[in-house]
């Protein structure tokens, strides 16, 4: 796939996931635009674009069952759960529109963890980037003692920390090519998007607190994706761990 088919591909998916209702609706609309062929043939662009524009436009899919079949998700603190629209959800602590609900415990086949956590990664990286860019024109349009919010420098501060967190999860996701470079990428975009939501928040002040506000939901969202497959706090923990007992760290990319 050229930098022209995926661009146009790009464009086509934002549009669709800002004029169609999440959910089954959303769900049938992609696999019209051939989501699924097109994440069987290039599986990489496909799952990069796709989940990063579902965090990007606070849309949301069945495409991660598509990626790592209708299988038990871990989820952070040894829980488990489902994707299983009509249900609800049974846990306060899970975004009310994810159509998640807790397990006691795992059924069906092992989840691919490598392939889903690279997935949620990048959903976790589009939600990171909504939430700057609702900070980024807030600071822009917001005067505050006759200035834009935009020309102070804690403001400024902030919002380059968001960028550089982003932009730092981005490169890892892009290099992660086995299950540890893949467990540090889901550790990495994790940590940005809630490093995104503490100094978006900020940033906004009081209207990001609320309901009128869309960036609760991302907030909300980003809690939510972290958890799933494993938070950034334990996948460092597992990393950690499993370099000790090697007793070398690997290389995992060519700098």
């Amino acid at each position: 796939m050229d930098p022209a088919e995926l661009e146009l591909l790009t464009q086509t998916l934002r549009k669709t996931m800002t004029t169609t209702a999440p959910g089954p609706a959303l769900d049938t609309a992609l696999a019209g635009l051939g989501w699924r062929e097109l994440l069987a043939e290039f599986p990489d662009p496909a799952v990069a674009t796709v989940f990063r524009l579902l965090g990007e436009t606070g849309a949301h899919a069945s495409a991660l069952t598509d990626v790592v079949g209708s299988a038990t998700l871990p989820y952070a603190g040894g829980r488990w759960v489902v994707w299983e629209y009509g249900a609800g959800t049974a846990d306060a602590g899970l975004d009310e529109e994810l159509p998640l609900r807790p397990v006691t415990a795992p059924t069906g086949d092992p989840v691919p963890l490598a392939v889903g956590r690279r997935a949620v990664g990048w959903w976790l990286l589009g939600t990171g980037h909504a939430m700057l860019a609702l900070a980024r024109g807030h600071a822009l349009d917001r005067v505050q003692f006759g200035r834009p919010l935009a020309a102070f420098q804690a403001v400024r501060h902030r919002l380059a920390e968001t960028l550089v967190a982003l932009e730092g999860a981005e490169a890892v996701l892009a290099a992660a090519e086995d299950d540890l470079g893949a467990l540090l990428a889901k550790a990495a975009a994790g940590q940005a998007a809630l490093t995104a939501a503490r100094h978006c928040q900020q940033v906004l002040g009081g209207i990001g607190f609320t309901a009128e506000h869309p960036l609760h939901r991302h907030v909300r969202r980003a809690v939510v994706l972290d958890g799933l497959l494993g938070s950034a706090r334990e996948l460092t923990r597992e990393a950690g761990a499993l370099v000790r007992s090697r007793g070398t760290a690997p290389r995992l990319t060519q700098l």
